[in-house]
Formats: structure tokens, sequence, C-alpha cells
């Protein structure tokens, strides 16, 4: 991908849904953040402290692994969370509805690459890797070609 990158050093679980609440508070419909790491990495992680902090009321939020895709009401919009870890075939993303989603929800999206062309180009990459500095630690590289990150990696970054 081109475009801009930066990393972040996460300490902590807590860092890392702080770091999710603060790329949350500032996204809308149609925004898009696409989500890699290995299992156990912390994309679900990141995920449910994403979407908690936009609902207006608590709300139980499993993982999307066995349905594909969980639906959430947000305050202004849908908020859909997909792991396409189990999709054999790009149809299947078609089927879920959820290039449709690209459009109109806010989108969550692990394991990006069973979407292969379809992706959005607006969205924002995280990549989470463990790291071995600590067990909780985490380094989340960010990679966007969208002007429209730029200020809140602006913001990250001198966090």
């Amino acid at each position: 991908m081109t475009g801009f990158t930066f990393s972040v050093a996460i300490q902590s679980p807590d860092d890392m849904a702080n770091l999710a609440e603060m790329i949350a508070s500032d996204v809308s419909a149609g925004d898009c953040l696409l989500l890699e790491g290995i299992i156990g990495a912390g994309k679900s992680h990141f995920a449910r402290s994403f979407i908690r902090s936009l609902l207006t009321s608590p709300e139980d939020i499993p993982s999307p692994t066995f349905t594909l895709v969980q639906t959430y009401d947000g305050p202004e919009c849908e908020i859909w969370h997909s792991d396409l870890y189990r999709l054999s075939t790009l149809d299947e993303v078609f089927e879920l509805g959820l290039v449709d989603a690209f459009d109109t929800a806010i989108s969550l999206v692990e394991w990006p690459k069973k979407l292969e062309d379809v992706a959005p180009q607006n969205a924002l990459h995280l990549t989470i890797e463990l790291s071995d500095t600590a067990e909780d630690a985490r380094t989340v590289t960010f990679n966007w070609s969208d002007p429209k990150w730029s200020p809140l990696m602006e913001r990250i970054t001198h966090d």
C-alpha cells in the first residue's frame, strides 16, 4: 500500500482500549478499519473497545468468528464488525452485504486480506503485532492513503 505509515507502542490492554476509543471518536459513516494480526494479537479487543465507545447503552460485543458479521446501532449509523477468517471465496463477502456496508456504516474488518481487491481504498489499515518487551505489549502499525486519516494520526503521535 502506498501512502503514509507509522507505528505506536502499546503497553497494556487498557492502552489498546484507549487507542481504539480515540480512533472511534473520529469516525463516521463510510469509514473502514482493516485489522490485521495473528490470532491473539488483539484485533478483537481493539474492535470491542472501539464499538463499546460508540454505543449509547452497554451491550455484549461477541466476536464475529462464527457469525462472520455482528452489527450494532451506533449513534449516527450502523457499526459492522466482521471476521473473515473462515471465508473461502470473495463471493461470500458480497453475500454478507459487507461491500454495501462500506458506504453506509462504520466497518471494522478482521482478516481483511480475504477482501482482495474490494477493500475500500480509503480504509485505515492497522497491523497489530506482539511485542517481545512484555506479555501485554503490542505494536500497532497504521497505513493509510486517504488524507482524511492524517489529522487523527497526528493526534495519536502527539498523545
